[in-house]
């Protein structure tokens, strides 16, 4: 079974045909697809399944705070299953593959009190960009 999988029955998510595919095609290292990326793949595992469940199904995964959303540079959202595991994004400019990086430190941390303007931070979002070894 899937890490995301557990997760989600560990939190008492009715797990259905189609929602156990999204989950399926979600799961892995550096996944980062956008919704009709995973509605492709779902299809091929179950031929049945409407794009409007795999965007409900991811809804409802982000809500449950088991999937992040990530979005960059104005292109489509893209599904990261890695919510558990304190990470950041390297993008690449030219074709928008995106890669999870473990980075040492507190992201937080980086952040000089006199930069914080007053704000009680809670959270760090940092993306590496460059480009990737097939667009270099």
């Amino acid at each position: 079974m899937s890490d995301l999988l557990e997760r989600l029955r560990g939190r008492g998510w009715r797990v259905t045909s189609q929602r156990r595919v999204v989950a399926e095609v979600l799961d892995g290292d550096h996944v980062h697809l956008t919704a009709d990326e995973v509605h492709a793949r779902a299809v091929r595992r179950l031929p049945e399944i409407s794009r409007a469940t795999v965007y409900n199904t991811l809804g409802e995964m982000v809500s449950l705070g088991e999937v992040l959303e990530v979005s960059t540079d104005g292109r489509a959202k893209r599904y990261d299953p890695n919510a558990h595991r304190p990470h950041q994004h390297l993008v690449c400019s030219g074709c928008g593959t995106i890669r999870d990086v473990h980075t040492t430190g507190d992201p937080l941390s980086q952040l000089p009190a006199e930069e914080r303007f007053g704000f009680t931070v809670s959270a760090a979002e940092i993306t590496y960009r460059g480009l990737c070894p097939s667009c270099a």
